[in-house]
């Protein structure tokens, strides 16, 4: 097996990494990373849905859709990242106990134990401190998942959407838990890149034929070229995922209006707004804009229709 730990705190590469690395080899890896700053949402669930909209759009925290299923996580650099890419056997792929089995008896030769639970997820004394997902291509299976360890639990709650009562759709659910992070109950490791070392070094000693690797240059290359093509794309990252329905109730300039956007590939494809004459108007015009805060504010200033910024969001 290669053990791969990634340079790299760009979660567009990292994951653009692991997906020519599951494609484009036959070999086994182990890969460790940290990101900034992002929230990675599963393939088949909506993006606006999972995420708080708002405070992502102020903040610049980017929405990365993966390629494993599964519900949404946080990432920054409070949390480590680890991934097992390897050659499978048909009908046992999808085996969640299997491949996070190693990072549960890491976390027990430091004293944390670490269970099991759910479909995909480790708890520390009913806290959830990782989250997992898998992806099968071929004969050969993807499996990732997180540690928090110094994580800023308030970005996380915050980038999480918490009513998603707003939107219908077929899309996957997130199922929230509370957390916690590692730090205080691992003092042995002052950051996150000494548990980094320090999980590297513990699996290099108890995976068999495990070895020190470096992610080759045509590899990074592939990345680079996969990230501008597919993961730092909104066709990706927002337009993918089942159609979905948003309603909510506002008001603006003192009354109570009404809005339903029907949403198929990122682009209202139908929209009704009531409660004045002014929003009527413009009403059938949003077809064929993206729901975007960014096209939705510029559509606004078009129509010289003033809304206050922080009522943009009342689309969301």
């Amino acid at each position: 097996m290669r053990c791969i730990t990634l340079e790299s705190d760009n979660p567009f590469f990292n994951l653009a990494v692991e997906e020519v690395l599951l494609k484009n080899s036959r070999e086994d890896y182990l890969i460790l990373g940290i990101n900034k700053p992002s929230l990675i949402i599963g393939k088949h669930q909506s993006a606006h849905k999972e995420a708080n909209t708002k405070f992502i759009t102020e903040n610049n925290i980017p929405v990365i859709r993966r390629i494993t299923g599964g519900g949404t996580v946080f990432h920054d650099k409070g949390n480590l990242n680890f991934s097992f890419i390897q050659q499978s056997e048909s009908g046992k792929q999808i085996d969640f106990k299997k491949y996070t089995l190693p990072v549960i008896e890491f976390l027990s030769s430091v004293n944390i134990e670490a269970i099991f639970e759910g479909k995909n997820d480790l708890k520390v004394g009913g806290y959830k401190i990782s989250g997992n997902a898998e992806h099968v291509y071929r004969n050969r299976v993807l499996h990732h998942g997180t540690i928090l360890f110094s994580a800023s639990l308030d970005q996380l709650r915050n980038s999480i959407r918490k009513d998603k009562s707003g939107y219908t759709t077929r899309a996957v659910e997130s199922n929230p838990s509370s957390v916690m992070n590692l730090k205080e109950m691992l003092d042995r490791y002052n950051d996150v890149y000494e548990l980094r070392s320090g999980m590297m070094k513990y699996f290099l000693h108890t995976i068999p034929e495990a070895e020190i690797s470096n992610l080759s240059t045509d590899d990074a290359k592939a990345a680079e070229i996969l990230v501008a093509a597919k993961y730092n794309t909104w066709e990706w990252n927002w337009a993918y995922g089942p159609e979905y329905t948003f309603r909510n109730t506002f008001q603006f300039k003192g009354n109570p209006h009404h809005c339903v956007l029907i949403v198929k590939d990122g682009i209202i494809t139908g929209c009704s707004i009531d409660g004045s004459l002014e929003m009527l108007s413009f009403s059938d015009k949003l077809v064929g804009c993206r729901h975007m805060v960014s096209d939705l504010s510029g559509f606004f200033k078009k129509e010289n229709i003033t809304i206050p910024e922080e009522e943009i969001y009342n689309f969301f």
